[in-house]
């Protein structure tokens, strides 16, 4: 296997998924393989189904993996969609020793972002851009000119008027949870985009994450925000190919 092939791991509250990656042109060059997120998803849980993904591509190398949860330096800070034994824990080095390679461990939403400034929708958009990944929770990435401000948690704001942090109101999971409409659930959605607008004035929003792929279906709920919005255009791989991207570039 050559240099430039990286495996990345994607790491989420419903699935654990991975595959190998072309670094270089942003490709995979693998079938993409899932297994469930064991649940409690405590270390010992997740560790386990991480070294099966592993196992089933045969690989030996640089890993590369997006977390739920701010990473600093492997250790996980926060544990909002995932257990809260992670809290502390350096998942870095449990992967590493488990897998017998070298293990970069990032957020989910950075590394997300980082695959769609690299080789997608914000390659060469210059000035800032937040990518929202729109699933069980709100994760968020910003850039400027390129370059991350790692661990931002969007997803935790409040917005006026309402008690709970926006991801509670605004995800994917609250859509299901209080049987929306997608025209509906859009109407909260776009209060958060406004707030991050009055926030960040950015030049672009990028939406990720799974209801990202029913964007025509609220998109002109959406058309009186005056940032341009696109959808990421590498969907469920992104996270993937930014895990495998940051393997090499951390």
């Amino acid at each position: 296997m050559t240099k430039d092939i990286v495996l990345g791991i994607d790491i989420g509250g419903s699935g654990i998924k991975g595959a190998l990656v072309n670094i270089k042109t942003g490709e995979l060059v693998s079938e993409r393989f899932r297994l469930e997120t064991p649940q409690p998803a405590d270390p010992k849980n997740v560790t386990d189904t991480f070294i099966k993904v592993v196992e089933h591509f045969d690989y030996k190398g640089p890993i590369g993996c997006g977390f739920p949860a701010v990473m600093k330096k492997g250790v996980a800070f926060t544990a909002s969609n995932i257990h809260k034994d992670w809290i502390g824990t350096n998942a870095a080095e449990l992967f590493s020793k488990a897998s017998g390679c070298e293990v970069a461990v990032l957020n989910d939403a950075d590394v997300a972002g980082v695959a769609e400034v690299e080789f997608g929708v914000g390659a060469k958009v210059e000035g800032t851009i937040i990518l929202i990944t729109i699933g069980t929770g709100l994760g968020s990435a910003i850039f400027l000119d390129g370059k991350l401000l790692p661990n931002t948690e969007f997803g935790h704001v409040y917005l006026k008027g309402h008690k709970e942090v926006a991801e509670r109101y605004a995800s994917n999971s609250a859509r299901k949870r209080d049987d929306l409409k997608y025209e509906e659930w859009a109407a909260r959605f776009k209060t958060y985009l406004e707030h991050l607008q009055f926030l960040f004035t950015p030049d672009l929003f990028i939406l990720g994450g799974g209801a990202s792929k029913k964007y025509k279906k609220f998109d002109q709920i959406l058309e009186t925000i005056r940032t341009p919005i696109k959808t990421a255009e590498m969907l469920n791989e992104a996270g993937i190919i930014g895990a495998a991207l940051s393997a090499i570039k951390r």
